[in-house]
């Protein structure tokens, strides 16, 4: 591919429109342009997370982090041209395989686990939570237009693979998980 972007200010969304993959102009609270800030923003959690992690413990989770930054871009890409698909099964099912993986050592949960512990396992239920936005932005565009119904499953999988790895992490790194405790204070 060649340079893209040879300016990086266009000036062309100084009137609150901005431009979609297929030439479109809508303005930039349009909901399918929200959706994409979700998955942007995600995106940038997951870079933090994956650099959040050691790379001598954690490198085939970075790997496959990496991997899936892939798969949101795509995702962001296909939501900025409706109609155009790029998130398969593929992409859900490789998700799906390495949640398997990492959930194979963890005990069972007896309790809700709170972000924490570690900054790691903290921004993992970072990415989670603004996949979870993501993913109840995405919901509502479909009540008004057609969506692939793989963009949702991939990132319903993702916001699970999310609260797995936290879990595996707070394992690799021999901290214990944050449980919560009801408090039994009164009010």
């Amino acid at each position: 591919m060649g340079k893209r972007l040879s300016k990086i200010y266009t000036k062309t969304g100084d009137d609150g429109l901005t431009g979609l993959g297929n030439g479109n102009r809508v303005p930039k609270h349009d909901p399918r342009v929200d959706v994409m800030g979700h998955v942007d923003e995600l995106n940038s959690q997951l870079g933090m997370l994956i650099e959040l992690l050691d790379p001598a413990s954690f490198a085939a989770e970075r790997d496959f982090l990496r991997r899936c930054q892939h798969f949101i871009f795509d995702l962001g890409g296909e939501l900025s041209i409706p109609g155009f698909e790029l998130i398969s099964d593929k992409q859900v099912i490789a998700i799906e395989q390495h949640l398997d993986s990492l959930n194979e050592n963890l005990a069972p949960l007896d309790n809700f686990i709170l972000p924490g512990g570690s900054p790691a396992i903290a921004q993992a239920h970072i990415a989670r939570s603004v996949c979870r936005r993501a993913e109840r932005g995405l919901t509502a565009l479909a009540t008004e237009t057609e969506i692939n119904p793989a963009g949702l499953q991939l990132l319903n999988r993702f916001s699970d693979l999310m609260f797995v790895l936290a879990r595996h992490i707070a394992r690799v790194q021999n901290v214990p998980e944050v449980l919560w405790e009801q408090d039994k204070s009164g009010r």
